[in-house]
């Protein structure tokens, strides 16, 4: 029996470890903090429970398919609710929309907003639901170790039928011609890291995942899928240990050969990293057993960061739907800031969760929990000043929609940003998400699951395929798994 130790108890770690156990391996899972979840730990206090990182469940049928993998099904371990609606939109003129889930509802939607439109919406479904069963039952599940895997004729000829290589932005705007919706079918790619202009209409499947499959909440918080999945491996024999830092992965003869942590040396015949990949190379590593330059990692379309805010909030938030998209500045401009011309944004868009209008569990009796995101450039100097001014202008606008003060009624309230990611996760320059799905880093064209360098030494996560998110993380552990089973398997 192989023994492998993963590094990292995030979705692609956990996910990973799982399947390894699967297959037979001995598996230990080694986590610098005090439990599991990586970016989607909890933080808890007052009676307020966060969830510190991921809040949309999307794609349901790919978590489907892992607890299956495993003889589950997703009700073994938690509640599942779709929300309607699935979110609100926020517009720059002062109003706003409630999207509907359900195709007939979103059919109807689309039709008042725009003359014809709900023959428009049956075409762009009927496109990326192909996109996206194509993506989730094959091309997604390829390991992308090389070039080979896409030289396929079925592939380019269907991305060429339904002019999938042009950017999403592009798409969105041949298929409405209502700005808003074209806004609306457009803006899940920012999920992937990068703007619609730069991102590639074959990831219009997160569109589809969107409005097709819809917005889900696991009642008691997106944790709750975490432990769902350590109660999984803990029944395949998976070991973890738990506020134990990596501090070099030890290798001998171009082999691995362990780790060792701030508690000593732990033997191994292969290692899986889940943690970032760029800490794990340049940092974890001899120089010799590096893939990559500095150079190569500051040229990468790294994905935004993210300011933070974790506010409990006392009274209820009746006029917040769980999920609230602030699009009501100008969205480009913001953009511009993030990926062009990286600085602090004068008049950022924002998103706001308010879990507790689903879940009361996560707020003490007659409070409220309120979780918002700012996107950032990667890499900023991060600044308390910035940080309050941001604040600042997300409650007043909260407030303008709302129509009543809120912030004089915050009772205990956390801020999250760049050097916060990098002190807790290592995070390269900050980022919130990984690595951008352009089209230039997206497949065999993003750092590979095995290193060529190390014998034994295999990496899952965001920085490597299939890319950012929840789904995608709980795919990449899957395929890294793959990877280091087949090698071992000779």
């Amino acid at each position: 029996m192989s023994h492998v130790i993963v590094i990292g108890a995030g979705f692609s770690g956990l996910s990973a470890a799982c399947h390894l156990a699967e297959g037979g391996c001995q598996v230990t899972v080694v986590e610098r903090h005090d439990g599991p979840g990586g970016r989607a730990r909890i933080w808890e206090q007052d009676g307020f429970r966060f969830d510190m990182g991921p809040s949309w469940y999307w794609m349901p049928d790919l978590f489907e398919r892992f607890f299956r993998r495993f003889g589950h099904e997703v009700e073994d371990f938690y509640d599942l609710r779709r929300l309607d609606p699935s979110y609100r939109v926020v517009w720059p003129e002062g109003d706003h929309w409630d999207v509907p889930a359900g195709l007939p509802q979103l059919r109807a939607f689309f039709e008042r907003e725009q003359p014809g439109g709900g023959e428009a919406l049956d075409r762009f479904i009927d496109q990326t639901h192909q996109v996206y069963d194509a993506a989730t039952q094959d091309y997604l599940l390829r390991p992308s170790l090389s070039l080979g895997e896409f030289v396929d004729a079925r592939l380019l000829g269907e991305l060429f039928r339904l002019r999938m290589l042009r950017s999403m932005a592009s798409y969105a705007r041949s298929s409405f011609s209502e700005p808003r919706l074209a806004r609306l079918v457009e803006w899940p790619v920012l999920f992937l890291g990068a703007s619609a202009e730069d991102t590639s209409a074959m990831y219009s499947l997160m569109s589809y995942a969107d409005m097709a499959l819809g917005t889900w909440y696991p009642m008691g918080g997106m944790h709750r899928i975490i432990e769902a999945m350590v109660s999984v491996a803990q029944a395949r024999g998976v070991e973890f240990r738990y506020g134990e830092s990596v501090e070099r992965i030890l290798t001998e003869g171009g082999k691995v050969r362990g780790v060792r942590t701030d508690a000593g040396e732990t033997a191994a015949d292969a290692v899986l990293a889940s943690a970032d990949y760029h800490h794990v190379e340049q940092e974890l590593l001899p120089e010799e057993h590096r893939q990559y330059l500095p150079r190569y990692w500051e040229s990468r379309v790294m994905s935004p960061s993210s300011l933070l805010f974790y506010l409990g909030v006392e009274g209820e938030l009746d006029e917040l739907p769980h999920h609230t998209l602030f699009f009501d500045r100008d969205l480009d401009t913001h953009m511009e800031a993030v990926y062009r011309r990286p600085a602090w944004p004068d008049a950022p868009l924002f998103y706001a969760c308010t879990p507790s209008a689903t879940d009361p569990s996560v707020a003490p009796p007659g409070h409220a929990n309120l979780f918002i995101l700012v996107p950032l450039a990667p890499g900023l100097e991060d600044d308390d000043g910035e940080r309050e001014r941001i604040y600042s202008q997300v409650m007043d606008r909260l407030e303008a929609h709302m129509g009543r003060i809120l912030r004089d009624r915050v009772v205990l309230k956390r801020s999250y940003a760049m050097r916060d990611f990098v002190a807790d996760y290592h995070a390269f320059k900050g980022n919130a998400y990984g690595m951008a799905n352009t089209l230039r880093q997206t497949g065999p064209l993003k750092p590979p699951l095995r290193s060529p360098k190390v014998e034994g030494l295999y990496f899952a996560g965001q920085l490597t395929v299939p890319g950012p998110g929840m789904p995608p993380s709980l795919v990449s552990g899957e395929l890294a798994a793959g990877v280091l089973l087949k090698d071992r398997a000779g």
